[in-house]
């Protein structure tokens, strides 16, 4: 089976001068556990090429078993390195599309239309489609062709608000995931700040923060064995 993740291409942090990018942990603790498990992945970004790595996401606290098989996985590190362009990619190549955070989706991802597309082309045709801590921002602009967003009536969650206030980031970032995901009429819901959360609904499976990513991604495991059963 194969799984397409979409990582941003996106690496400046608003108007602080900073950088930003995608968030280390949500992507190698889902890579790991698909290819573990068997699954091709093939790695898209808007721009192709090298995806940025948010450099929070390097800091000492930020480690896991995972990161620091990434830092130590030449093989993958070439493949963010030299990722493929979104606009080629087509939902009917693959089983499932998973969307690791960070903050740079909130500014390219979120407004993508190639991302847009996709996401509705993989839930259409009845495939999961996943994201993680800020990723679910993405959904934010999806409408169904009846017109309603994509997460309305849907459990959801993502990285929440007193999340980002802990972060200190409330006043830079270009909008807040909870907050978008309830104005959508998502069903959100959090656990404690930095807990593990992920939450189902149908196709849809979402995480909160860092912490949830690799439960997403056994999550979206499951999901595709239950379509294969």
């Amino acid at each position: 089976m194969k799984v397409l993740f979409v990582v941003t291409s996106h690496d400046e942090l608003g108007n602080t001068g900073k950088k930003t990018g995608f968030w280390v942990e949500e992507f190698a603790a889902p890579y790991y556990a698909l290819k573990d498990a068997g699954f091709d992945i093939v790695v898209a970004t808007p721009k192709g090429g090298q995806a940025p790595i948010d450099p929070k996401s390097e800091d000492p606290d930020a480690q896991t078993p995972a990161t620091e098989r990434y830092y130590n996985d030449k093989e993958v590190q070439q493949i963010i390195a030299d990722t493929q362009k979104l606009s080629e990619q087509k939902a009917e190549d693959f089983d499932a599309v998973f969307y690791p955070g960070g903050h740079g989706p909130l500014w390219d991802l979120a407004n993508d239309e190639d991302s847009q597309r996709l996401i509705l082309d993989f839930y259409n045709s009845s495939k999961p489609v996943a994201a993680v801590c800020h990723a679910p921002g993405v959904f934010k602009n999806i409408k169904l062709e009846n017109g309603d967003p994509l997460v309305k009536g849907k459990k959801v969650t993502g990285f929440s608000n007193t999340e980002e206030e802990a972060v200190q980031l409330t006043g830079v970032v270009p909008f807040l995931v909870e907050d978008e995901l309830n104005n959508a009429g998502g069903k959100y819901s959090k656990t404690d700040d930095w807990g593990v959360h992920v939450v189902q609904d149908g196709l849809l499976i979402t995480g909160q923060n860092p912490a949830s990513s690799e439960s997403a991604a056994e999550k979206l495991m499951a999901a595709l064995k239950n379509k294969t059963s």
